[in-house]
C-alpha cells in the first residue's frame, strides 16, 4: 500500500479501508481513483469526503459510465463527488 501520510481522515474512517475501498476490479478506475485519492481527496471538505464514501459504494461498471461522461448519477450528492474527479484526475471535458 502506498503512503498515505497527506491524507486526515480522523478517527473513524480507517486508512486501509479507504485504500481498499478505492481500488476496484478495472484498472481504469484504479487510474483514476488512485491518484485521486492521493492528492486530491485529502484537499476536500468533510462533506466531500463523505460524498467520496457514497461513491464507493456504486458498482464498477456504473463509475466507469460516469468517469467517461457516458451517463451522470442520478443521485444529486454522486454528481458532486463525481464533477470533482472529472475535474482532478485528466478527465476534463475536451473543448
Amino acid at each position: 500500500m502506498p503512503p498515505l501520510s497527506g491524507i486526515n481522515i480522523g478517527c473513524s474512517v480507517d486508512i486501509n479501508r479507504l485504500f481498499w475501498g478505492s481500488r476496484r476490479g478495472m484498472l481504469e478506475l484504479d487510474l483514476v481513483l488512485m491518484p485521486f485519492l492521493e492528492n486530491v481527496y485529502p484537499t476536500l471538505e468533510q462533506a466531500d469526503k463523505e460524498r467520496y464514501w457514497l461513491l464507493l459504494e456504486e458498482q464498477d461498471q456504473d463509475l466507469f459510465a460516469w468517469f467517461m461522461r457516458r451517463t451522470d448519477p442520478a443521485n444529486p450528492e454522486l454528481q458532486r463527488i463525481v464533477g470533482i474527479i472529472r475535474a482532478n484526475t485528466g478527465l476534463q471535458k475536451s473543448s
